[in-house]
């Protein structure tokens, strides 16, 4: 298909457009640093060393709560839900 040379002109201006988004994007992304920062410790804790992030008897419990949340919706969708079949 032969195409026009309007729309070529807008096909080269998008990759053009695209060139220069990746070229910007590249850029910053080279502008960093290799080499290290110079902290000491471990940065995700509070000067202890490394441990466990968080609270790990939270996040136990609220997976579990959501579990359970989600058992008693399905059964009550499926209880409400029940005589309009066959």
């Amino acid at each position: 298909m032969i195409r026009g040379p309007r729309r070529a002109a807008g096909t080269a201006g998008t990759a053009a457009a695209a060139f220069a988004a990746w070229f910007v994007c590249a850029t910053a992304t080279l502008a960093a640093s290799p080499s290290p920062d110079p902290i000491v410790g471990d940065p995700r804790s509070s000067g202890q060393g490394p441990g466990l992030m968080g609270d790990p008897l939270f996040a136990l419990l609220a997976v579990a709560l959501i579990g359970v949340g989600s058992v008693v919706a399905t059964l009550v969708y499926v209880r409400l839900t029940a005589g309009r079949g066959s």
